[in-house]
């Protein structure tokens, strides 16, 4: 579990650092401007990241699946070489989806002058920008959503119908609580992550009618809140989890 906070907590350290300077610069002294090269290298960084803690939510709710359901063989099915190509696989995909992004984008021809309505650099409002076509863009970036969303939300959906499977088995509601309470710190990371991040995309592909600035509000919300809150959230969840799991889970055994 540790070794999956230090990813998630390694991604959420990226983000902070591509979004927070600019946007704090643009709050608190109105530095708008930004070089189109730093603009592309935000983005880039942005989503790639993105897409990287998506898939390390993932990797967690197959921790907490292996923990629950199998905690005898939780060190043999998860040893440190699996996490090892876990991470090396959460890395690739955040690297291989999203390098065509800058380069599409570098393909496309803008005004001299433009302006972003956003406090960073996200994709969709970067293509809006331009004055050439951009089907391909917009294609490969809703293909490239779909996918890791989709994919990854499917992951985590099957991974918590196996966990609560497992903990309806488990006799009495104490236990059965404090199964829950195991991964009650992974639920909420998720809700923090997806919802605002679905709402964006969602709003970008068919919110012609939400109010720009609720669509800003959230968007930047959905980068700073989770580097935030994760370690409140984990702090409070997983002060001393091993005891209070190990005795849970050989309870549903037996």
């Amino acid at each position: 579990m540790y070794l999956f906070l230090s990813m998630i907590a390694t991604i959420d350290l990226v983000l902070a650092s591509s979004t927070a300077p600019k946007a704090l610069a643009v709050l608190l002294v109105h530095a708008h401007e930004i070089a189109y090269t730093v603009c592309l290298i935000q983005m880039f960084f942005i989503h790639a990241f993105s897409s990287m803690e998506s898939g390390a939510l993932v990797a967690m709710a197959l921790d907490c699946c292996v923990a629950i359901c199998h905690l005898l063989h939780h060190s043999t099915i998860l040893h440190p070489g699996v996490i090892g190509h876990i991470g090396m696989a959460v890395l690739m995909q955040g690297l291989l989806l999203l390098i065509p992004f800058p380069i599409l984008l570098q393909k496309l021809i803008f005004f001299q002058t433009t302006i972003i309505g956003h406090a960073y650099c996200e994709h969709m409002a970067v293509v809006k920008l331009a004055c050439s076509e951009t089907t391909v863009n917009r294609t490969y970036g809703l293909t490239v959503a779909l996918l890791v969303i989709g994919l990854d939300v499917l992951a985590i959906g099957v991974s918590y119908a196996h966990i609560l499977q497992a903990v309806l088995k488990v006799p009495g509601n104490e236990a059965r609580l404090k199964a829950f309470s195991t991964c009650g710190s992974h639920v909420c990371v998720i809700l923090v992550f997806y919802v605002p991040g679905m709402f964006s995309f969602l709003t970008h592909c068919f919110g012609h009618h939400v109010p720009h600035h609720v669509h800003v509000l959230l968007t930047t919300l959905y980068l700073l809140m989770p580097p935030e809150l994760n370690p409140l959230v984990y702090g409070v969840n997983s002060a001393d989890p091993p005891a209070s799991a190990q005795g849970v889970y050989t309870k549903g055994l037996i």
